[in-house]
């Protein structure tokens, strides 16, 4: 209990309550020792007294705010019952966390719902990392067994229990999953999954829906888990304990049987299960008894194709999985016999000899039913020697019917956890150690309690009792350790508990002595029970309203058994004589079941918890009881888990409605008591539960210890200053490393320091208010100076204003009188003007009219005329226009039915482009030909007037010549006079006329020319917008086709990679297999042969869902109704003979594996090989579709062209035109598609390497003619393995480093030419094909040296480059230096690109190799930054108990600096060797989501890294990378983009986290971090000094719903994927032309043999 000290006002105490078992309350006064009662105050606001009985009648005190969702339960100030409840109900509520620690003790609450953080990317997380400072999970027990069963040597085991529903299985199957993956790692074998595979078939047999769980486990399971000396799984065993087989008879309301019932039911529809003839679950007696017969969101269907697969991966044939499932629809059907009574007072019992149900059972299981019927219903006595046969009546036949249906279903449930341990056993070496996985049944307590209950409280007894000793034991290990005078801690021992049920005369030895009496019943055992016991043993007692009960006080509860069926269920009998029928069936299977429980060979992996019945006494009476077994199992399981080192999981059940984080605190409560936390809280408080390491302790409590502060020794001056805080020296202890405090002590020391600290800060409070007065009177004083000063200032410049503005006044005054005066004067002036104005221009206009009048009537008569002598041309010109257009539209017309005949021709779309330009150009030459005629026309019009001037003249002259002949004869010739001048004046009109007639015709032409230039430029304009809108919409679209190839293209290159680096682990697989069958042939006998795999075949296929529909390989269905249909043949299924047919009909050699010697790869590599050949059909037929489907396309729009075709021929042209380019646009997009699958079609075939193109046909065609070039060299035949050998292979490090990059390829390549050059194509791709397994075999070799992957990435690279630069495909034309190969390299090429792909995985995976143990102590743990100090100091200083920290590492002192040389290693290999910068920046790249992944991941998972500090380090760290990139040039290319998610959780830990606005800028900013990581990081924010304030709940659920409103990309998930790989993409550069005088052959390489040509 508390000190009496720390009950003052305001402190927190807990109180007891109905409903929410314990509240928080504050107390309003100070308690003083003596009071009878306090003053609290509820959260409601209402105060009360509470009652105390001082001082165990104290309150419990509550923890301080800042241990409020502490991750260790035992790290609490105050451990009690209140606070862990509270703890638990606040990380489960508040912060989603399901995993508590309570010291060595894992809590797990079941969430009801499936949560995001039992990916890969979390086992990599948890995966050797210090599971001290990671957060607690089940993840990382595991990881915790792991090493120290690694580190030790010894074996481990977890124990996981808790109540039905609570989680147990869950947590045992990812437990399960961790080890396979983690240890798996090592050697890719078959063992993991198989592991994994058992979890289906034991939650199919031994699962079922209870109330409280929809897949409870009815019974218990201990998996040892088999690991080898180099940490990989090699073998499993799996023991059972107590099947509840009373469920296969009975269920009860809203319970299921066990799920493979209802799984065949639902599946009875297959055709390979007809033959089971079933029906629905509810039409069946032992399924219907729940009525409750479906799982809401559990498909029964998928969940029995999983169970069918798991017992293929774990090597049961399909023939004994149907027999399986006959022996299961056989109970069913038993369960529906029906059984009728007979007899006087049913004395008898009798079965119809027609029971349909009784002859599908007999015929399922291979017996006689007439044989079954009879001894269903009739039972064999031995009395005096001789064999009576007795009729049972039809209660006692049901009995025995149900009887029966158990013993087979346990008989069957026996065999498979066999059957699945000969699976998993381990055949190459026995395990050096193993991990066993408990899983067991927590305590029990129910309305009605049974024998079944009765056992698993007895069970539970006994692992409490080891539970306790063990903690008891880790405390007094950490006491000696320290070397603490420790008192030895009192504890419960349910030792006695224990005894009364398995001592001599308990409970079990008198249940079994009953029930070998001849008459024993219930009642004599009760009887027997209640004398031995009652009065004489505590934890016995007898109910006062029964005499067939008993109470027995067990650690969690007292529990009341009913004593009904004690007997029976002990038994667990039946009958013989159907046993005997059973022996006796056709069926293997359940001969072999019931032989083996003849021969009394049962093994201890399971229990069996039968006995059969017979009529001999003597073999009655020597039986084992139910009791009995599972005693013994019970003490082996205890002997087994004493021998290792446990680690506990508790599994607590939430809530009893099966709802997603609903916090039930009575349900918490009563778990937590009988699951053992709170016994291990009250060891551990009963001790000194709280422990600081002596620097922690002068950390935190350095303003207590006054003068006694040294820094040189923290522990002598600790151990001086203590005994002046804590006067009582029996409240704290000093040990080597640490000072250890009583229960309450910290509390004591926490109000000290907030004290010291209060009084401080009062002290500087106050010196700082007394600062700030006298700044402040200061600032006043000062003030009230300078107002004074400006205040007579400006009553001085007020008077002065006051002057200035009089006069200013007078004057305005004055000036605008005046101005007034003048422009009145000024308007009437103007008004004078401008009548007077108005008065003449009225006058004038009304002349002006009349002028204009008379004008106008004579130029109107000259334009009638005129226009009547128009009208007459136009009419003229009008009907010749006519006939004109007439003849040019039939023209027109045959001209458009030719075009519209050419447009569906493919090649007019290739000539659209060309038909544009000659329409430009005829548009064009009908423009030039309009100016041609303008200028002709333009020449005959001055012609013509040159023609009438010269006529006027001439007509002038004669004139002149009249008139003075007139004047000379005027009087002599009168008449003649007046004729001659009648005679030229009508001359005169009639040229006047002409002359305005050409002047009209000269303007019509000049108007024709303006409107057909007008006219020409509209179109060209129209045509160029119409062409610039074609132009634009075909480039969208094509860019729209090209960016989504692109990133199918992208999607394909990563798809091709991964498939590669999985061929890469095959390869490495079958040296691996091939070394193991030398070692084992070595080894072993000989003629021993090892079995072919054919799980083997599955990871080794890239594509398997297009065999899903191939006629030749059979289907799953297909297997199994084989097996069912032909019982004698029970070999298994062969895939070499349906393969071999498969290559033959798709015409893929044979010939090209014969390298390969393991029979596991060879069908792999020929599986794949027909998968691509079969791939390659598909898409050709798929391609022909494509294109039927788009001629049909072309077809329909061309009919409804031609039946709506517009009028206008200019429209009808435009729109020929869009839907020529519309169809010009699918072409493209269709090739460019093809291109996409002819590009990923020839990527899948590459797998089979060059082994492919050297089994092509021979019938190719021959070598051309032989071509002469200059500067290459010459390799003889008998000299290309020296040269591949000196070059490649057996090249060392140091002399390849030295050369300049790519000689190698360079060499080779000109080798390579020299072959094409004299037509020898065997040799050219012989030589390309062994250079391309040489360059694979050095990688092999140099496997884990950086530069030397470099060296040859550059070699394969640059010959990849060479090749590809002189091959058919390549467009040489434009470089005339540039001659191609004959010999078609294009399988090299492609064999080349994949070894670099593989030289580039390897090199990055040689720098992950090396960054991944730096990363976490680099960027997260490394103080880097001068000054700052970042150790996380937690307030209560206490590691988990019973987690010994691991032993230093390398990576302890690892810095950033460390980081920086491994990534400039990188830099230096790749740069030494001239690759392209792109290729650089790719690589980059993935290490920088490298780093930011595994540093974002261990942040999230670690609670002492969330606070401000650190947030600044990882930021000062990501700056130490982002100028390192760009020092290096490598910021392009998504490098910097890939560190933006760490980038933004420095700026989360570092911002601002109180206000709503600081929740909207933390969604605005941190755009790259998911919904759950933002809150993730939240919740685990921890301040690290008294500076800085814990995030609050409501902050968090503000920012909770501003993140509603935000769309993410991608699916949500808490830890980033760090094993994703980004797609690489080699650039392609065109080398230079490369000659054998530029190269310098060193003489080290030994390759003089080469010849100059």
């Amino acid at each position: 209990m508390a000190t009496t000290e720390l009950y003052t006002k305001g402190a927190c105490v807990w109180v007891p309550d109905p409903e929410a078992v314990w509240v928080s309350v504050q107390l309003l006064q100070d308690y003083r020792p003596g009071d009878q009662q306090i003053l609290i105050q509820l959260s409601d606001g209402r105060e009360m007294e509470y009652p105390v009985l001082p001082p165990a009648g104290l309150p419990p005190l509550g923890n301080p705010d800042i241990l409020e969702g502490e991750n260790d339960l035992t790290a609490l100030t105050f451990l009690h019952e209140p606070a862990v409840l509270h703890n638990l109900r606040v990380r489960f509520l508040d912060y989603n966390s399901i995993y508590t620690y309570c010291g060595i003790v894992l809590v797990a609450l079941n969430p009801y719902e499936q949560l995001p953080i039992y990916g890969e990317e979390v086992i990599d997380a948890y995966s050797g990392q210090d599971t001290a400072d990671m957060e607690p999970h089940i993840f990382s027990v595991a990881e915790e067994a792991y090493c120290t069963m690694t580190r030790e040597e010894k074996n481990q085991s977890i124990i996981i229990s808790g109540e039905s529903g609570s989680g147990k299985t869950v947590s045992a199957k990812y437990t399960m999953r961790y080890f396979a993956v983690v240890g798996g790692a090592a050697q890719q074998t078959s063992v993991e999954e198989k592991v994994l595979a058992s979890n289906p078939i034991m939650e199919a047999i031994g699962n079922a829906k209870t109330t409280r769980n929809d897949n409870s486990s009815r019974f218990g399971k201990y998996i040892e888990i088999g690991f080898g000396w180099k940490g990989d799984i090699i073998g499993a065993n799996m023991k059972t304990y107590l099947l509840e087989k009373s469920r296969v008879v009975f269920q009860a309301a809203e319970e299921r049987n066990y799920h493979i019932f209802y799984q065949l039911c639902a599946s009875r529809d297959l055709p390979e299960l007809r033959t089971l003839k079933l029906d629905s679950a509810e039409n069946f007696h032992y399924t219907n008894q729940g009525q409750d017969v479906h799982i809401p969101g559990t498909n029964d269907v998928v969940e029995l194709e999983r169970t069918r697969n798991a017992f293929t991966i774990l090597g049961v044939q399909p023939d004994q999985q149907m027999e399986i499932f006959r022996i299961l629809a056989a109970i069913l059907h038993l369960g529906n016999v029906n059984i009728q009574a007979s007899g006087r007072g049913g004395d008898r019992s009798y079965i119809n000899a027609d029971d349909h149900s009784l002859a599908v059972f007999a015929k399922l299981l291979g017996v006689e039913g007439a044989q079954m019927a009879q001894w269903l219903c009739h039972r064999r006595l031995a009395v005096g020697g001789e064999m009576l046969v007795k009729p049972m009546t039809g209660q006692q036949a049901n009995e025995a019917r149900d009887a029966l249906a158990k013993h087979v279903y346990e008989q069957l449930f026996t065999w498979t956890v066999q059957r699945l341990n000969s699976s998993l056993r381990a055949h190459r070496e026995q395990p050096k150690s193993f991990i066993g996985v408990l899983d067991i049944y927590g305590f029990e307590t129910f309305d009605r309690n049974s024998f079944e209950q009765f056992c698993i409280n007895y069970a539970n007894e006994k692992l409490q009792q080891q539970f306790n000793r063990h903690v008891f034991q880790l405390e007094q290990e950490e006491y000696l350790r320290e070397e603490l005078p420790w008192n030895r801690i009192e504890f419960s021992d349910n030792q006695p508990c224990i005894a009364l049920i398995e001592g001599q005369l308990g409970l079990l030895d008198l249940l079994d002595e009953e029930c070998r009496m001849p008459k024993g019943s219930d009642e004599n055992w009760a009887r027997k029970v209640y004398d031995q016991h009652l009065n004489h043993s505590p934890y016995f007692r007898k109910p006062r309203m029964s005499n067939s009960a008993f109470v027995i006080v067990h650690f969690a509860d007292l529990v009341q058994y009913e004593c009904d069926g004690f007997l029976d269920k002990n038994r667990d009998t039946v009958c013989e004589e159907p046993i005997n029928i059973l022996r006796a069936s056709q069926s293997e299977l359940v001969a072999e079941l019931f032989q083996k429980e003849s021969g009394g060979s049962l093994p201890n992996s399971s229990l069996a918890n039968g006995s059969v019945r017979s009529g001999k006494r003597a073999h009655r009476e020597h039986k084992l009881t139910v009791g009995f077994q599972f005693r013994q199992s019970l003490q082996l399981l205890m002997d087994t888990l004493n021998s290792t080192t446990p680690h506990y999981v508790r599994c607590i059940k939430s809530n009893d409605l099966k709802q997603p984080f609903l916090f039930d605190p009575k349900r918490a409560v009563q778990q937590l008591r009988a699951c053992g936390v709170l016994e291990t809280i009250r060891i551990s408080a009963a001790g000194y539960p709280s422990r600081w390491t002596y620097e922690e302790f002068f950390t935190r409590y350095r303003v207590l210890l006054h003068d006694s502060v040294s820094q040189d020794d923290v522990r002598r001056s600790c151990q001086s200053a203590l005994p002046n805080l804590i006067p009582d020296p029996e409240q704290y202890c000093f040990g080597k490393t640490k000072v250890f405090f009583r229960a309450g002590q910290v509390a004591v020391l926490e109000k000290l320091r907030g004290d010291r600290l209060s009084r401080a800060g009062v002290l500087i409070q106050s010196w700082v208010r007394g600062w700030l007065q006298r700044r402040r009177y200061q600032r006043l004083r000062w003030a009230t100076f300078i107002l004074q000063r400006y205040t007579r200032g400006t009553l001085a410049r007020r008077l002065a204003w006051t002057l200035r503005y009089t006069r200013v006044a007078l004057i305005i005054q004055k000036t605008y009188r005046m101005l007034a005066v003048r422009q009145l004067y000024m308007t009437i002036r103007e008004a004078t003007i401008k009548i007077q104005a108005f008065i003449r221009g009225t006058q004038a206009r009304r002349i002006y009219r009349q002028m204009l009048t008379e004008r106008a009537v004579v130029f109107l008569q000259a334009q009638v005329r005129g226009w009547l002598a128009r009208c007459s041309f136009r009419r003229v010109r009008t009907a010749v226009v006519l006939l004109q257009s007439c003849v040019r539209r039939r023209v027109a017309r045959k001209e458009l039915l030719r075009l519209r005949a050419e447009a569906r021709s493919v090649e007019k779309f290739r000539e659209l482009n060309k038909g544009m330009e000659v329409k430009l150009m005829q548009l064009q030459l009908r423009a030039d030909q309009q100016a041609r005629e303008s200028a002709s026309l333009r020449e005959i019009l001055q012609s013509e007037r040159a023609s009438h001037s010269s006529e006027l003249e001439q007509l002038r002259s004669s004139l002149l010549k009249l008139k003075i002949q007139l004047q000379e004869n005027a009087n002599t010739a009168p008449l003649l006079a007046d004729k001659q001048e009648e005679d030229i004046r009508k001359a005169g009109e009639k040229a006047a006329q002409e002359i305005l007639q050409l002047t009209q015709e000269i303007q019509a032409l000049r108007f024709e020319r303006d409107s057909l230039e007008k006219e020409k430029d509209d179109l060209a304009v129209r045509l160029q917008d119409q062409e610039k809108a074609q132009e634009e919409s075909r480039q969208q679209s094509v860019d729209q086709a090209g960016a989504s190839v692109q990133a199918e293209l992208e999607e394909e290159r990563r798809r091709y990679q991964s498939l590669l680096r999985e061929f890469t682990r095959l390869e490495q697989r079958y040296d691996n297999l091939r070394d193991m069958s030398l070692f084992t042939t070595n080894e072993h006998s000989r003629g021993h042969r090892r079995t072919d795999s054919t799980v083997s075949l599955e990871p080794l296929s890239p594509v398997t869902t297009p065999f899903s529909s191939s006629p030749i390989f059979p289907s799953p269905e297909e297997i199994r109704k084989i097996s069912v249909t032909s019982a004698t043949d029970r070999r298994p299924w062969s895939y070499e003979q349906p393969l071999n047919i498969l290559m033959e009909d798709m015409n893929v050699a044979k010939d090209t594996a014969e390298g390969m010697k393991g029979e596991d790869l060879r069908y792999a590599y020929d599986a794949v090989r027909v998968a691509n050949k079969f791939l390659e059909t598909q898409l050709l037929s798929q391609r022909g579709q494509w294109e039927q489907e788009i001629s049909a396309l072309r077809m329909k729009l061309q009919q409804a062209h031609d039946r709506d075709t517009p009028g206008d021929p200019e429209i009808n042209e435009l729109t020929e035109q869009v839907v020529v380019r519309e169809q010009e646009c699918v072409r493209l997009r269709r090739e460019l598609k093809e291109l996409k699958h002819t590009v990923s079609l020839r990527r899948i075939l590459s797998y089979a390497g060059v082994a492919i193109a050297a089994s092509q046909d021979p019938t190719s065609p021959g070598p051309q003619k032989s071509q002469t070039l200059s500067g290459l060299l010459e390799c003889r035949k008998r000299d290309e393995s020296k040269l591949i050998k000196h070059l490649i292979t057996d090249v060392k490090a140091e002399g390849v480093l030295s050369l300049s990059p790519g000689l190698a390829a360079r060499v080779l390549f000109l080798c390579v030419r020299q072959a094409d050059c004299s037509g020898d194509q065997t040799r050219v791709k012989g030589l390309c094909g062994a250079a391309v397994s040489a360059i694979k075999t050095a990688m092999k070799k140099h496997g884990n040296d950086l530069d030397m992957t470099a060296v040859w990435l550059k070699n394969a690279y640059l010959l990849k480059d060479l090749l590809h630069q002189h091959s058919h495909q390549q467009d040489v034309r434009g470089c005339e230096e540039l001659v191609p190969l004959v010999t078609d390299v294009q399988e090299c090429v492609r064999a080349l690109s994949d070894v670099c792909i593989q030289a580039y995985q390897q090199l990055l995976s040689i720098s992950e190799s090396h960054l991944q143990p730096m990363i976490v102590p680099a960027m997260l743990e490394s103080e880097t930054i001068p000054g700052l100090a970042v150790s996380s100091l937690k307030s209560v200083g206490r590691k988990r108990a019973g987690s010994d920290p691991r032993p230093p590492t390398s990576t302890e002192g690892t810095t950033m600096s460390a980081v920086l040389r491994e990534l400039s290693a990188l830099h230096t290999a790749l740069s030494h060797q001239d690759l392209p910068s792109a290729l650089l920046a790719q690589a980059f790249r993935q290490l920088m989501y490298l780093l930011s992944a595994t540093t974002l991941n261990s942040l999230l998972l670690r609670k002492d890294m969330c606070c401000w500090n650190r947030g600044l380090q990882i930021r000062y760290n990501v700056s130490l990378l982002e100028e390192w990139l760009r020092s290096r040039s490598l910021q392009a290319g998504g490098t910097v983009s890939a560190l933006e998610p760490l980038i933004q959780a420095a700026q989360l830990l570092q911002m601002s986290k109180k206000t709503e606005a600081d929740g909207q800028a933390m969604v605005q900013t941190c755009n790259a971090l998911s919904n759950q990581q933002l809150v993730k990081m939240l919740s685990l924010y921890t301040p690290q000094s008294d500076l800085e304030e814990r995030v609050t709940l409501n902050f968090i659920r503000i920012v909770q719903g501003l993140l509603k409103g935000r769309s993410e990309g991608q699916p949500p998930q808490l830890l980033m994927d760090v094993r994703r790989v980004f797609p690489v993409t080699f650039p392609y550069q065109p080398p230079p032309q490369v000659t054998a005088a530029q190269l310098e052959i060193p003489e080290s390489l030994k390759i003089s043999f080469l010849r100059r040509v």
